[in-house]
């Protein structure tokens, strides 16, 4: 595969040139557009049904690809989630999914959007489990494209990013919430993102409560300690970002470790980032106010990011989508 992203300012400046081109459009859609109930339109003039039990009980799970300079980066990934979500959720895909991927591509070739932030979300429907058996509920589906949106913009990322440890919310544990089932129900990452704010920081990384990290708000996390890296495997998401960063590290032939990772780990590392498909690699250099490592992007996590956004021009794991 040839090498197309060199580093971060010849990614970025592309990014912006395709920006500015996207402003410029006349297309109705290019600032995002909605599939509901069979029909494309707007996505500010998109509407949910009031009684829709995704909305009352986040009673629904949902899937985040993304498009890259015009491609669809590990479109099937995500569609293979989502699949074993609505399994677990007891939710039946609307569309079917090949149909389902059919109106993915066209929603985004429609709009004309070349970075776009993609969403599919299935809900139970109009009814509450109380009312019917889960087999007989009418199960609704809502896809929207939007311009790609950064978890972490841009320009933090040259120099890194601000997180803390929240000391008075912990994760949801997996017993009350299945977290490999993408959810919306956000009441403890909300509270992270309070208490970060509060201390002068971004982004939190949530403990399970025992002395171990889980994940952020949107994001998996990622430790670099003399060459190896850590990411926690219990209490999280299990990130098709996440699943890229270690494909990339089994390559390179670096050691990673998928286990518990001990909140102390974190203040010893020499490198420590966030990984999630709006935004991709995220670096962090300050953790509860003290510099990580040495306070600047490392070396481990720069080539990761680096070869995180060629891989988006593989086509083993992308294609390019046709916009005519």
């Amino acid at each position: 595969m040839e090498k197309i992203v060199m580093d971060m300012d010849a990614l970025f400046e592309g990014y912006l040139r395709r920006t500015e081109v996207l402003k410029a459009s006349t297309n109705p859609l290019a600032q995002g557009v909605a599939f509901i109930e069979g029909e494309f339109l707007q996505l500010a003039q998109a509407r949910i049904p009031l009684l829709d039990q995704g909305f009352l009980h986040s009673d629904l799970t949902y899937d985040v690809p993304a498009v890259w300079d015009g491609r669809y980066f590990r479109l099937d990934d995500h569609l293979d989630r989502l699949e074993q979500s609505c399994a677990k959720m007891r939710l039946r895909n609307p569309l079917g999914r090949e149909m389902l991927r059919e109106r993915l591509i066209e929603l985004v070739a429609r709009s004309g959007i070349r970075d776009a932030f993609v969403e599919v979300i299935v809900t139970r429907g109009l009814k509450f489990l109380r009312e019917m058996p889960s087999d007989q509920a009418v199960n609704h589906i809502y896809l929207f494209a939007m311009p790609y949106v950064w978890v972490m913009p841009p320009d933090m990322q040259r120099t890194g990013g601000s997180a803390i440890v929240p000391r008075t919310v912990r994760r949801t544990p997996p017993g009350a919430m299945d977290p490999t089932v993408k959810n919306l129900q956000w009441g403890d990452f909300v509270r992270g993102l309070l208490e970060a704010g509060d201390r002068g920081a971004t982004y939190p990384i949530l403990s399970d409560g025992d002395g171990n990290l889980t994940e952020g708000s949107g994001f998996n996390v990622v430790l670099i300690k003399d060459g190896v890296l850590h990411t926690p495997k219990l209490g999280v998401l299990e990130g098709v970002t996440r699943r890229t960063v270690l494909e990339i590290a089994a390559a390179k032939g670096w050691k990673t470790v998928v286990d518990q990772v001990p909140v102390s780990a974190a203040y010893d590392c020499d490198e420590l980032f966030f990984c999630t498909t709006a935004g991709g690699i995220m670096p962090v250099t300050r953790l509860d106010g003290q510099p990580v490592g040495g306070g600047q992007v490392g070396p481990v996590t720069r080539e990761i990011w680096e070869t995180y956004w060629e891989l988006h021009y593989d086509p083993k794991l992308s294609f390019v989508i046709n916009y005519e």
